[in-house]
């Protein structure tokens, strides 16, 4: 279930990551506090020394103030060096909370994380923008040690001259504020840009997987232009929140100068008129000169806070988005005979199916619109309920129950299946173990597949290299290699889409043969307009729109329907 994460908020996830590593928060906070405390102390132990050692010219005090002055360098030295190493874990440890939150939704047996996203995009949430919600735990030690800094130094001044710390006081909230709002555009603007910018990612992810059949095509020139156009979208973006950036950056550091500026004025109108010392002067104009690093911080923290909000949004529309399917608390699939039952089936294009597959039957099935063999499948594999109807397994419904105990029976083996990085061996055990027994498996079913040529063809055999996407192979071997994975995961039923499609007639009517018997017994789907596949089953059911037409042995089929022969045969 997502009860977990239903209602999850863009704020949410933001307090969450602090919230989840509020130990190294708390530890980077006080240390970065005292590193700013003690920076600030430096401009006032130098005005110290001025007054007390140089002006009276004794050596032991200026010893004294100068050995007082290296054990506060010492101490801010250190704290910020363990104080930016716990922030930063901090950062690190929730941006990995993220992703592996992010990646248990993507994985979820429910599905639906994908749904209007391009995986590409999913893979930017999962790594830019978990880094910018992360990012947040660094920046919030330094944020809160900036506020340390200038009450600190608003302290000493008071000390010094009232006016001085009444000026620094009340003057400092408004430019926080000013930051605060001048923040928000960039906030917006960095929302889009991390959209846009995730969407040209999958845009050029799903372009690199299809290159080859590009080529193929001669459509390489569609594919820059749209790669362009979306690309061109994203600069702009990216554009539009650099202007917002720069603006905010401007204000910000004007403002602070101003500010700065104003306090060093007062103190040195102050110093002339004898109501403070001359080392009191030296103090309060590197105090002055100190207050910009801590309000720079303010405004970086603004500033990544926003970007982090914005983040934080996009990572929770994720793990917020709805199941594709049901998820309910029926009970799991127990010892599978392999019957299936649809009634009144509706997904889709497909209407009122109604269809008894009995448990070992290999049934042929020839949906003659492409829209009406998917939404078949997506059924079966459980990527999404029917609108109406019933699909029961055993006389269990497979809607309420548990969607991976479902498809641990019911493995529907799509069309374009993909193979993965790794050794052809690796590729076709992928879902049946591992072991001698699961290598031994492997191997007939590779020989079944008619998919033994390509370990032959292979450095090193079954432990041969296919590469990423199965790059090194060709179409008809990627299909053979995915039909022998689909075998070797050896479920007790089997729904096969179109799996010979590239492959010569030869070696299908060799697949067909060899299919029919390796899976004796079990109960088989095979969704397919090839006459091979089709003439080695036990009966064919044809489907249209309005459900299942007509139902035969091919054979038949092919003597009395017309429709059929000009589908089958054509």
């Amino acid at each position: 279930m997502l009860t977990a994460d239903e209602a999850v908020t863009g704020r949410a996830v933001l307090r969450g990551a602090i919230r989840s590593q509020r130990r190294d928060v708390s530890i980077g906070s006080l240390l970065a506090s005292s590193h700013q405390a003690g920076e600030a102390l430096v401009p006032v132990l130098i005005g110290v020394v001025i007054d007390t050692a140089v002006t009276s010219g004794s050596i032991g005090l200026l010893a004294l103030w100068i050995a007082v002055l290296a054990v506060t360098f010492a101490v801010l030295s250190y704290s910020y060096r363990f104080g930016a190493r716990a922030a930063e874990r901090a950062a690190e440890n929730s941006a990995h909370d993220l992703r592996l939150r992010l990646t248990r939704r993507v994985l979820h047996p429910g599905g639906g994380a994908d749904a209007g996203r391009l995986s590409g995009e999913l893979v930017n949430i999962a790594t830019e923008d978990a880094k910018r919600v992360g990012a947040a735990n660094l920046v919030l030690p330094f944020g809160i040690a900036a506020v340390v800094a200038v009450l600190v130094s608003a302290v000493i001044l008071l000390t010094v001259s009232v006016p001085l710390g009444l000026l620094v006081l009340p003057g400092t909230p408004p430019l926080l504020l000013l930051t605060h709002y001048v923040s928000r555009p960039l906030e917006r603007r960095s929302g889009v840009e991390q959209e846009r910018a995730a969407h040209a990612s999958g845009v050029a992810a799903d372009l690199v997987v299809g290159l080859r059949v590009l080529k193929g095509l001669g459509a390489e020139r569609a594919a820059v232009d749209r790669y362009r156009g979306t690309s061109q979208a994203s600069l702009l973006a990216t554009l539009r929140t650099a202007r917002a950036f720069a603006m905010q950056g401007g204000v910000v550091e004007a403002s602070a100068g101003l500010f700065i500026a104003l306090v060093a004025l007062v103190g040195g109108r102050l110093a002339a008129d004898g109501v403070i010392s001359i080392g009191q002067l030296v103090a309060t104009v590197g105090l002055a000169l100190f207050l910009m690093a801590p309000l720079q911080s303010a405004g970086w923290m603004t500033l990544e806070f926003a970007q982090a909000r914005a983040s934080a949004t996009r990572v929770a529309a994720v793990l917020s988005s709805p199941p594709a399917v049901a998820v309910g608390t029926g009970p799991d699939v127990g010892p599978v005979r392999g019957a299936l039952r649809l009634r009144g089936l509706r997904h889709g294009p497909l209407r009122g199916v109604d269809l008894d597959v009995a448990p070992g039957e290999l049934v042929g099935i020839v949906a003659p619109s492409p829209a009406v063999a998917a939404a078949l499948l997506a059924c079966l594999a459980r990527e999404a309920d029917p609108e109406a109807g019933t699909a029961e397994l055993d006389g269990m419904p497979l809607v309420g129950a548990d969607p991976t105990a479902t498809r641990t029976a019911v493995l529907v083996a799509a069309h374009d299946a993909v193979l993965f990085g790794g050794t052809l061996l690796e590729n076709v055990t992928a879902a049946g173990g591992t072991g001698p027994a699961a290598e031994l498996l492997a191997t007939q079913m590779l020989a079944v597949a008619a998919a033994d040529e390509v370990a032959d063809a292979l450095p090193g055999g079954v432990h041969g290299t296919v590469g990423e996407q199965g790059s090194s192979l060709s179409g008809g071997q990627r299909q053979r290699v995915a039909l022998a994975r689909a075998l070797t995961a050896d479920r007790p039923v089997l729904v096969l889409h179109d799996p010979t499609t590239a492959v010569d007639s030869v070696t299908e009517s060799r697949i067909a043969d060899a299919l029919r018997r390796v899976r004796e017994g079990r109960t088989t789907l095979v969704v397919t307009t090839s006459p091979a596949l089709l003439a080695a089953t036990d009966r064919v059911v044809v489907l249209d729109v309005d459900g299942v037409r007509r139902s035969g042995r091919h054979a038949d089929l092919v003597g009395s329907d017309a429709g059929y022969r000009e589908t089958v045969l054509s």
